[in-house]
């Protein structure tokens, strides 16, 4: 039971930690054609630009799944395995209570 709310979390935090470097890579790209609009980029830049914006979306809407679930479940559990001195055996650190999901837009 635990072992699915710890792969939860650490998918939960995997999955924002891939989003941290598709933004590193657009930052990057972005600052490359500073001043310039899309239609004066390498093509080839343009096109891994829209890639990654589609894997991205695909990567926020599984988080944003993933953080409905383990939402849910920590409340069913009454977030027993988010409190210190309700932590079942074996556990030895508290979960995140709560994820927040990716709104539209948000980076």
């Amino acid at each position: 039971m635990i072992g699915a709310r710890v792969r939860g979390a650490t998918a939960l935090d995997a999955k924002r930690a891939t989003v941290k470097v598709y933004q590193d890579r657009f930052a990057s790209i972005d600052k490359a054609y500073a001043g310039k609009g899309r239609v004066d980029w390498a093509r080839e830049d343009r096109e891994q630009y829209s890639i990654w914006q589609s894997e991205v979306a695909g990567i926020k809407a599984s988080y944003n799944t993933l953080a409905a679930d383990y939402n849910a479940q920590m409340v069913k559990f009454n977030w027993r395995f988010a409190n210190r001195g309700q932590l079942p055996a074996g556990a030895t650190e508290p979960l995140p209570r709560e994820y927040k999901p990716y709104m539209e837009g948000e980076q």
